[in-house]
């Protein structure tokens, strides 16, 4: 490969875009599975609290 070649190739940028957004698609993945498993119990617990309620009810 030339200098030129290897120059040009160093210089382009076409491809930084797509890789931008695969970060901040990962960062947003890793940040909505984050918060899930944080509040899963609770959510779980909340939901259960209610169906016990509306048991009771019937």
């Amino acid at each position: 490969m030339s200098l030129a070649r290897l120059d040009r190739f160093w210089k382009d940028q076409s491809g930084a875009t797509v890789i931008e957004y695969g970060l901040i698609a990962a960062i947003m993945f890793l940040t909505i599975v984050t918060a899930c498993s944080a509040f899963g119990d609770s959510t779980t617990a909340m939901f259960q609290r209610i169906s016990d309620e509306i048991d009771k009810v019937m």
